[in-house]
């Protein structure tokens, strides 16, 4: 496997913090987009034509592998409709995959095009990668478990379920994925 790792970030995070942190401690070599400062200013559809430039021009490679966490996902899996299925290794954390909603705290979020990854997967318009693995707590109110499994069944992914956790992965399981990359 390629020691580059092109990682995606969830809303508001650095490729050198949190789980960016762990990938360099890893001995990975850390690109891709942090979903903070500038990058994070942009238009939802220039984000997503950005980082699908990144993929098809510097990391189309069977030994890349892209990590994306979050809204990181959505905007992977948003980018992954305008390019060929991605050829490189894909692992996707807590992927947002449209609205959700928590009863418990009265809060919503509503992504850009909310309901496009759906439209495309049930019209056989998603491309899917390659190689692609998809990991979600069971108790994830923003990565609704439901409706990731709905989406990884359309596109014939495999979803797995993280048990007792919620939006943030456990350390510990997340290490256990990043271990298997080397």
């Amino acid at each position: 496997m390629n020691k580059t790792v092109y990682y995606l970030t969830g809303m508001g995070g650095r490729l050198d913090k949190g789980l960016g942190r762990g990938l360099l401690e890893k001995g990975f070599n850390v690109k891709g987009r942090e979903l903070y400062g500038d990058f994070r200013k942009y238009e939802f559809q220039l984000q997503v034509e950005l980082i699908a430039k990144d993929l098809t021009n510097l990391f189309w490679d069977e030994n890349c592998c892209v990590i994306a966490n979050s809204f990181g996902a959505y905007l992977f899996l948003n980018a992954q409709a305008i390019m060929k299925p991605y050829i490189g290794k894909v692992i996707l954390l807590s992927p947002i995959v449209g609205e959700f909603s928590n009863e418990e705290t009265l809060t919503t979020f509503v992504p850009p095009r909310a309901g496009r990854l759906f439209e495309l997967a049930k019209a056989d318009k998603l491309p899917t990668p390659k190689n692609c693995e998809i990991y979600v707590g069971e108790d994830d109110w923003q990565s609704n478990p439901k409706s990731v499994m709905n989406l990884g069944a359309m596109l014939g992914i495999k979803v797995n379920i993280v048990p007792n956790a919620g939006h943030m992965l456990p350390v510990s399981y997340v290490e256990k994925i990043l271990d298997g990359l080397v």
